[in-house]
């Protein structure tokens, strides 16, 4: 039998080494390179000093890891109620909870210590704000007592870029506080499309996300309100930005295209459109910095 520091009878150590690997959700890492390097390219006007890039991208993966396990502890009794997360390695029995909790505090201070040591405290002071704001604001007084669970909590996915441009200029201006609120008002319809499909697990799970509290059709009325502010404000940061016709080009063309998509989802009867939604949203973001790089790269 599991106790609360052993991990589960018949556990082997490889096992419990890819558990401590999954509550970091390493899928993270392919959102801190999407929005952290193009930031860091606009910040110095071209390519940045390569061990810089690295060190900020390390620092961001033991901030967002950290901050990802000490959410999963404090997950750990509605992850083994959701068909979705069961498999997680708390509530399988992988990870015993007090390790994992740990092992994220141990992850979050070794990302503040290094970002301060290697980049510079702007950025080490920006990553200890998101892992408050997600480990702490998010987890622990957000996810279970509001249907503003992901808006505000975005505030947290919406920091690599930020801490990108710190890193290089030691500061947050507007063009980093615009790539802030791009991040920002893309989450709520990435992740109210998968909601949607998920509906059933958050009920069971007594997590008040957009379908459980408001229906399905205020939802998706949601989506499309949050979809046309987030093309607003990639319009705004290339003016800023003073970007030139590949960005626009990507900018307006995605733009429209997502808001095409959420269009359709709220005017087709059920909810075989939102995955399709979902998985285009990340298209979309990637897609979106990288014409940003591209951009100051090519024709900067």
């Amino acid at each position: 039998m599991q106790t609360a520091t052993q991990p589960a009878v018949g556990v082997r150590p490889l096992e419990v080494v890819r558990g401590y690997v999954a509550l970091t959700k390493p899928t993270i890492i392919v959102l801190l390179l999407i929005t952290t390097i193009p930031a860091m390219v606009l910040a110095s006007g071209g390519w940045p000093d390569v061990r810089l890039v690295l060190a900020t991208l390390l620092g961001g993966f033991l901030s967002a890891g950290g901050a990802a396990a000490i959410n999963q502890f404090a997950d750990r009794d509605i992850d083994g109620m959701m068909q979705r997360t069961r498999h997680r390695p708390i509530p399988s029995g992988i990870v015993p909870p007090i390790h994992a909790l740990w092992f994220g505090i141990a992850l979050g201070i070794a990302s503040v210590l290094w970002l301060a040591w290697q980049v510079n405290f702007v950025s080490a002071a920006l990553a200890a704000a998101a892992i408050a704001m997600y480990a702490g604001v998010y987890t622990y007084g957000l996810k279970r007592t509001t249907v503003q669970n992901i808006v505000i909590g975005g505030a947290a996915g919406a920091a690599p870029p930020v801490i990108g441009w710190a890193a290089v200029t030691g500061t947050v201006s507007v063009e980093a506080l615009l790539l802030f609120l791009i991040v920002f008002y893309w989450t709520p319809p990435h992740f109210w499309a998968l909601s949607l499909r998920l509906e059933e697990d958050y009920r069971a799970a007594g997590v008040p996300m957009g379908p459980v509290v408001w229906g399905e059709m205020e939802t998706k009325r949601q989506i499309v309100l949050y979809t046309v502010l987030l093309v607003a404000v990639t319009i705004a940061f290339g003016a800023v930005a003073q970007l030139s016709w590949l960005y626009f080009g990507t900018a307006i063309i995605g733009g429209v295209w997502f808001i095409a998509l959420a269009a359709r989802l709220l005017r087709q009867h059920g909810r075989d459109q939102a995955l399709p939604l979902f998985f285009f949203s990340m298209v979309y973001l990637a897609a979106l910095f990288a014409s940003m790089m591209a951009d100051e790269l090519l024709l900067g």
